[in-house]
């Protein structure tokens, strides 16, 4: 089988770029200096996000490529979920050993392309490198209305909290294959008045009390409330990471009955308030676990 060091540079990005699907915002794609898009539309803001995937942290030497490129762009596109966002065009960096075999990354690749392409998203460019071992950087632009974008930090005393889905297990594989909840939170800025959202990659223990600060706020977790992933013990669900679902802050002026709007919308994704958020900036309960890159 033939590999990186054998193809050579330019042919692998002939290869990984060819057939490209991109919509009319973009003017100058792969294959130039720069990538030249159009700029967003009035009333809109410019989002930018780089993320980083590296073997032996995200993933493991025997994970399938396929799954590698898919979860590198899919936690991209989670973080624009968490702003109510709209991605749109993204540039790929590829860091690989020389040995690497050129069927793998045309399958990393492959991944990254079908995540894209699911939720609109134009690949408009990138860089390739070598290294010691594989590493993939998505970074993208998107949009979002500039009075309704939604941050982590507008909430108020007595916010109820709420998050999307279960929580727990992404060793298992769910870390590889989750959904990022791209519609769901479309849905619940232009239906609901949330207050902050965030996606929970690090974990609820880690999560909760960064999104309870960044409003000076304090927070208290109903911990019989949270949702767990079948299977999952408590400590699970508050620590694994990884998740990818929402954390929101919900006013108290919302509609009584919203869970049933919900519901019709998204009748496989559960809904659970899982407590509110208080003024006492003090006021954290203690939550043991979450992911912590330098500890």
């Amino acid at each position: 089988m033939q590999t990186l060091a054998e193809m050579g540079e330019d042919a692998l990005i002939c290869r990984l770029v060819a057939g490209l699907k991109l919509d009319a915002s973009v003017i100058a794609g792969p294959g130039d200096d720069c990538a030249v898009v159009l700029p967003p539309s009035r009333g809109e803001h410019l989002l930018l996000k780089t993320d980083t995937v590296v073997e032996g942290v995200h993933f493991t030497p025997d994970t399938a490529p396929r799954l590698i490129g898919r979860k590198a762009m899919a936690r991209v596109i989670s973080d624009f979920a968490a702003m109510a966002a709209t991605p749109r065009h993204a540039l790929i960096t590829l860091i690989a050993p020389p040995q690497t075999l050129v069927k793998r990354v045309i399958n990393v690749y492959a991944g990254l392309r079908s995540m894209a392409e699911l939720h609109g998203v134009n690949i408009v460019g990138g860089e390739t490198s070598r290294g010691d071992q594989l590493i993939i950087t998505v970074s993208m632009t998107g949009t979002a209305p500039s009075k309704t974008w939604l941050a982590r930090n507008r909430a108020k005393a007595g916010d109820t909290l709420w998050v999307t889905g279960q929580l727990g297990g992404s060793i298992h594989g769910k870390h590889l294959r989750f959904n990022p909840r791209l519609a769901e939170a479309h849905w619940l800025a232009k239906n609901l008045p949330v207050t902050a959202m965030m996606d929970l990659s690090d974990g609820l223990a880690k999560d909760l009390p960064r999104m309870a600060a960044s409003c000076g706020l304090g927070c208290k977790l109903s911990v019989a409330h949270v949702p767990k992933t079948r299977g999952c013990t408590l400590a699970q669900a508050l620590g694994d990471g990884e998740d990818y679902e929402l954390l929101f802050a919900l006013s108290s002026k919302a509609p009584c009955d919203f869970t049933s709007a919900w519901k019709q919308a998204f009748p496989n994704l559960k809904l659970t308030c899982i407590g509110q958020l208080v003024a006492d900036s003090n006021k954290v309960d203690l939550l043991q676990g979450g992911w912590e890159h330098f500890r």
